[in-house]
């Protein structure tokens, strides 16, 4: 496992992915399952693994956080990044972080919340956190309102993020106000766009972000990195070509929910089992299943032409 700190060159030479989490029938983590779901993301060149709401770490019990942590640092290659979260909850993310300490994870990422918060609470709690965990953390920005970008500068400025995950999802991505006084404010190189493939490309070409992450790329990992090569080399006909493989299994994302249809979609297409989805989520209808096995076999065929 990579447990060298994290640059900008490391955030832009690898698409980020965001993997779901195998587990057993009795609710364990299942080691093999999960280490061909790595196996698979490092054949296709990636390097970079978090483990956030996909693996739905949201609902991880403190009792066995341990454990995640041990299993995910021994699966990993010798070059492979491993991210895990905290959190959501302030006082769970206090007590990951002591347990976070025991290891040499680079950065852990803070899941959000709507919930029970402020801009200047948010802050805090992260500017604590990174206290205890004594790495600096990534900053997760899924809804407006979260935090202030004047809180956010002085995060940066105090040299307490890692980099942020940026994930506030627009009709029309290229009209940002906030994302651009973001990148005025702070710069673009540790910002990274954080809604798969679809925005992806609209956030790295007109704002200048340093990559973006994927859920998608769980099953597409050479054709997701071909389209991040293909952004840093300035051949948009050919990133869009490439975003367009992966639309048809991120609408079904969108429309249904995107962390069951992924976790589905890994399952069906047989690049690793995950077994049953953690509650408080549940399992996607039987009605569904079709489509999404379609469309997850039609990239994953992509990915091996």
């Amino acid at each position: 496992m990579n447990t060298k700190p994290i640059t900008s060159a490391m955030l832009s030479g690898s698409v980020i992915s965001v993997p779901p989490l195998a587990r057993k029938a009795d609710g364990s983590f299942h080691r093999e399952e999960n280490r061909k779901q790595i196996r698979h993301l490092e054949a296709g060149g990636v390097s970079t693994l978090l483990y956030g709401g996909n693996a739905i770490l949201a609902h991880v019990s403190l009792s066995e956080y341990a454990g995640l942590l041990t299993m995910l640092s021994e699966l990993a290659g010798p070059d492979s990044l491993i991210i895990p979260s905290v959190g959501p909850g302030y006082g769970m993310m206090m007590d990951q972080a002591k347990i976070l300490r025991e290891f040499q994870f680079p950065t852990a990422m803070i899941l959000p919340t709507r919930d029970v918060i402020t801009s200047d609470g948010v802050a805090t709690g992260l500017r604590r956190f990174v206290e205890a965990m004594g790495s600096p953390a990534v900053l997760y920005i899924k809804n407006d309102g979260f935090i202030e970008i004047e809180a956010v500068k002085r995060l940066h400025d105090d040299g307490l993020l890692s980099w942020i995950k940026y994930a506030i999802v627009r009709d029309n991505p290229a009209n940002d106000p906030y994302l651009r006084r973001l990148v005025d404010t702070i710069g673009p190189s540790r910002i990274v766009s954080g809604i798969g493939e679809q925005p992806a490309l609209t956030h790295l070409r007109e704002f200048g972000l340093v990559g973006f992450t994927s859920g998608c790329v769980c099953v597409a990992p050479r054709l997701s990195m071909n389209m991040l090569r293909a952004i840093k080399a300035g051949d948009w006909a050919t990133a869009e070509r490439i975003q367009a493989i992966f639309r048809p299994l991120e609408d079904l994302r969108n429309a249904i929910n995107p962390i069951r249809v992924l976790h589905t979609a890994v399952s069906l297409v047989g690049i690793a089992e995950m077994g049953p989805i953690l509650p408080l989520l549940s399992e996607v209808s039987e009605a569904n299943r079709p489509a999404i096995r379609e469309a997850a076999a039609k990239l994953l065929e992509q990915e091996r032409s």
